[in-house]
């Protein structure tokens, strides 16, 4: 993004709701920084299988019967040749119940929940035969679906470079984002799949135009049906319907990592890599409210806000109880932000 660029923001109606619509020109949002932050925080929830640490945590998802998965890569920063398991199964008490997925991956990054209750999780980088896929667990860990070819890097359709997140969308349909390094590699891209795993279309390319991504790391959907990506290298969120055609941008929510729209809306937005040359005087950390307006009412500051050389929390989780679930991918933690009860 560049910082010399400027946005007119304007109220407009799109697909049904209020949302905030903005012009063609480059984004460049004040900082979002001073709101409160009706939360307390915990580290302590949740433990590996075996003793051992968390190595970088990428995604958290709760489930519909009230599990929390939580992925993490395996040692510091990698699956590749590692025998521990990557997805983790807990409870609301962070009880562990099941943990899977040994040997199966190079660099799990994004993931999913369904609405019937499945896993999805996403396989960024490539070795010894295996990654760029995306992966579909049944509760219980079996591999029910596998979209991609193993080890494979390919901007053919069907076929993936860097899958960075997916979605399922309540018809079944799949999104999957694509492009992880910023343009060095990696398609910049959305792929759309039906039900069934049948490649249907692809969207965006490479660039910082209007439906154009890079690093497109995050997507959502709203009630209405609306896509939200999180075109991070670019500073912003793009929303689109889901036929792929573009609608808006936001870049009041930082430089997005990670995105969750709840079923009333509340949106959370995981902020892991604000304050840098191009987001001067961002802070990182979770920012929180509507998916229907735009408009941000609190924000949880990560615990080294302005430390450039730390990310904050990539993933972001919420439970049934308004619990706030960061996943940290450097500074390998998981960490509960907890409603503070008036």
């Amino acid at each position: 993004m560049s910082p010399h660029a400027s946005r007119v923001i304007l109220l407009a109606v799109i697909a049904g709701g209020a949302m905030y619509a903005q012009s063609n020109a480059q984004p460049v949002s004040q900082p979002v920084n001073d709101l409160p932050n009706p939360y307390r925080t915990v580290r302590d929830w949740g433990k590996p299988p075996g003793g051992v640490p968390w190595a970088a945590v990428t995604a958290v998802e709760v489930s519909p019967d009230g599990s929390i998965y939580v992925i993490h890569r395996c040692k510091d920063n990698s699956c590749a040749g590692r025998p521990e398991p990557p997805i983790l199964k807990f409870d609301k008490s962070g009880k562990l119940l099941k943990a899977w997925g040994e040997n199966m991956f190079v660099f799990p990054h994004g993931a999913a929940v369904d609405a019937q209750g499945n896993l999805w999780v996403t396989d960024s980088q490539v070795k010894d035969g295996k990654g760029h896929q995306v992966f579909k667990f049944s509760p219980e860990g079996k591999v029910l679906l596998t979209l991609g070819k193993a080890g494979v890097v390919s901007a053919a359709p069907g076929e993936f470079d860097e899958p960075t997140d997916v979605l399922v969308a309540p018809n079944g349909n799949i999104f999957v984002t694509e492009g992880h390094s910023g343009g060095t590699t990696g398609n910049d891209r959305v792929s759309v799949f039906d039900k069934n795993g049948k490649f249907l279309k692809s969207f965006g390319k490479h660039g910082s135009g209007p439906g154009e991504f890079f690093n497109p790391h995050t997507i959502a959907i709203d009630s209405r049906g609306l896509l939200f990506v999180g075109d991070r290298g670019n500073n912003r969120i793009e929303i689109f319907d889901q036929d792929g055609k573009y609608l808006d941008t936001w870049t009041q929510w930082g430089r997005p990592s990670g995105i969750l729209i709840m079923k009333d809306d509340t949106m959370y937005v995981a902020d892991s890599e604000s304050f840098g040359p191009d987001q001067p005087g961002w802070k990182k950390g979770i920012r929180i409210g509507s998916a229907k307006t735009g408009k941000i009412n609190s924000f949880i500051e990560d615990m080294e806000s302005t430390t450039i050389e730390h990310s904050g929390a990539e993933g972001v989780g919420v439970d049934a109880d308004g619990n706030v679930y960061g996943a940290v991918v450097r500074r390998q933690m998981l960490e509960k932000h907890i409603p503070i009860r008036k």
